[in-house]
């Protein structure tokens, strides 16, 4: 099990909880302020930057980031040593106390929705309700025949996923009198492997990545902004701060907008989560 370490003014402690989730407890001493917003850490610069290296970091698999909207909540996926699948953790503040625990030892690839009530896992979700989250749920049709990785959902509802294979394309399902459109390709200048897209909560830009010949590695990031005429605009390359010769996907922007967020896997079980400042991305426009 992995513990949080603090110096100063900080006390450690451990705890295991007794019912499935897994729990350990760091508690804050109470006469040190504390920020709260992405686990007290300091914000990047146009560099990016590991993110909570000493809280969250492993020498295993941590990748496929979340934020919860009042940003004290980081959910991500972590596989490696202990969990043999990819397993869901979140790592947060409560009651002055920095807890992380285990959602499930299996999951999908987390994406909260806008109004952070329900986190989507891919066809799957759970919503939340008085113990927390709820049992997953399944969206069933019209999004049960597609092999969904993430999902993300504009402010309006509107869902926007991808599909592990290949060429397939990345894809739209409009929210209309309360019941979800049949979905629709995007379209968008894509490569191969188009994966784990991101929609803005206003849908005026989109983020993704894929493989291209004139990429910088495995996999790049890119991103689209919506045009005047509602039309997508050309695939731009978030460029070598971002991108390296590895795999850089499954990029976010925070929900305050400030910070861009995405994960860099070294093959096996081994990625580790970046954050940098949003402005590097959204100068490209």
């Amino acid at each position: 099990m992995k513990i949080i370490h603090y110096s100063l003014l900080f006390v450690l402690a451990l705890a295991i909880n007794a019912c499935n989730d897994k729990e350990h407890k760091s508690k804050v001493d109470k006469e040190v302020s504390l920020e709260e917003n992405y686990l007290g850490q300091k914000p990047p610069g146009i560099e990016p930057q590991l993110f909570a290296p000493d809280l969250i970091k492993t020498e295993n698999r941590e990748a496929e980031v979340a934020i919860s909207p009042d940003l004290k909540a980081i959910y991500f996926r972590r596989r490696g040593g202990e969990y043999k699948t990819n397993a869901l953790v979140v790592v947060r503040y409560k009651d002055n106390e920095l807890t992380e625990s285990l959602i499930a030892s299996k999951s999908g690839e987390p994406f909260i929705a806008p109004d952070g009530n329900t986190i989507h896992l891919g066809r799957n979700y759970r919503v939340k309700d008085s113990s927390g989250w709820s049992a997953v749920k399944l969206l069933g049709a019209p999004f049960d025949k597609f092999p969904i990785m993430r999902l993300t959902v504009a402010s309006n509802g509107t869902y926007y996923f991808d599909e592990a294979s290949e060429n397939g394309p990345l894809r739209y399902s409009r929210l209309v009198d309360g019941n979800y459109e049949e979905p629709k390709a995007l379209n968008l200048d894509v490569g191969v492997w188009n994966a784990h897209p991101f929609i803005a909560p206003d849908e005026s830009y989109i983020i993704w990545d894929d493989q291209r010949e004139n990429g910088y590695g495995d996999s790049d990031l890119y991103i689209s902004f919506r045009q005047q005429d509602n039309s997508w605009g050309p695939a731009i390359n978030l460029g070598d701060k971002i991108n390296t010769e590895f795999e850089d996907a499954y990029g976010s922007v925070s929900p305050d907008g400030k910070y861009f967020f995405f994960h860099r896997s070294y093959g096996g079980d081994k990625a580790d989560i970046f954050w940098v400042d949003a402005k590097t991305i959204f100068s490209l426009k």
